[in-house]
């Protein structure tokens, strides 16, 4: 016999929220705190003022940014989902560069500064690959065929959600 389980908003899915509307609020959040969490338990290695630079940037683009954009290629990302990500990353940044927002120092000065790209050109590029990576699929393969799905609902009020296409 069936029997009828309460309706969950969200749930957690190969390490990544997926929530009944699509936002991405809760899994952007999830990520950020992931992401300050690794940052944190690496300060002794990012914030040592004896470490170059160079290797700190090295630890940054391999430790770091890969916990706070997993699964992003994935992601119809907004521009609200592109700037939270780019304050994240300046303000790790600018805490490994050891600079204060009261020394007005850039942010571009300080990418530029550990050789890091901007984290929306990453999350473009981890698109572009994984939209290649469909695109070269089988046309029966459930990735190809949910390119281009559209379900069959009323629309809610407001404006359209961003299809993955679309971005």
């Amino acid at each position: 016999m069936l029997q009828e389980r309460d309706k969950k908003t969200s749930f957690k899915y190969l390490g990544s929220t997926v929530t009944s509307d699509g936002s991405l609020k809760l899994e952007v959040n999830a990520r950020v705190s992931v992401a300050w969490s690794k940052w944190r338990s690496l300060t002794g290695v990012l914030c040592d003022r004896k470490i170059p630079e160079h290797l700190k940037s090295k630890v940054y683009r391999t430790v770091v940014r890969p916990v706070a954009t997993y699964g992003a290629e994935c992601w119809p990302v907004t521009k609200e989902v592109e700037s939270c990500l780019s304050v994240v990353e300046a303000k790790m940044l600018r805490w490994t560069a050891g600079f204060t927002r009261l020394d007005r120092v850039r942010n571009d000065t300080i990418r530029q500064r550990f050789g890091v790209a901007t984290i929306a050109d990453k999350l473009r590029e981890a698109r572009l690959r994984w939209c290649g990576h469909v695109l070269r699929a089988n046309d029966d393969t459930v990735c190809k065929i949910d390119l281009n799905l559209e379900v069959p609902r009323k629309r809610p009020r407001g404006r359209p959600k961003q299809h993955w296409l679309d971005t």
